[in-house]
C-alpha cells in the first residue's frame, strides 16, 4: 500500500507567523513535493490570513514531525489528509 499525504496549513496572521512557518518548511524541504500558497488579494487588499497546501513525499514519521512542528506555532492550524492506495 502507498500513502499520499496532503497537509493544509492555515495561518491566522501571515505577517507574524511566516518566518517560523518558512523555517520549518525549509527544514523539511526534501519532504515537500508540491507547495501552493493561497490568500485573498485584490486592489487595496492583501489579507493577513492564508492557506498553504503541501503534497508530501517520504515516510510517515517525517510527515508527522513536520505536522507536529507546524502545529506548535500559535495561530497556525494544520490538517492532514492521507490517501491510501495500492501501487501499480
Amino acid at each position: 500500500m502507498h500513502e499520499h499525504t496532503i497537509l493544509g496549513i492555515h495561518s491566522g496572521n501571515r505577517m507574524e507567523q511566516s518566518a517560523q512557518v518558512q523555517q520549518i518548511l525549509t527544514e523539511y524541504g526534501c519532504s515537500i513535493r508540491t507547495r501552493i500558497g493561497l490568500h485573498e488579494v485584490r486592489e487595496g487588499v492583501c489579507a493577513l490570513d492564508g492557506i498553504i497546501l503541501l503534497e508530501l513525499f517520504g515516510d510517515q514519521a517525517s510527515c508527522g514531525e513536520l505536522y507536529a512542528k507546524l502545529n506548535e506555532i500559535p495561530g497556525v492550524e494544520v490538517q492532514k489528509m492521507v490517501f491510501t492506495h495500492s501501487t501499480v
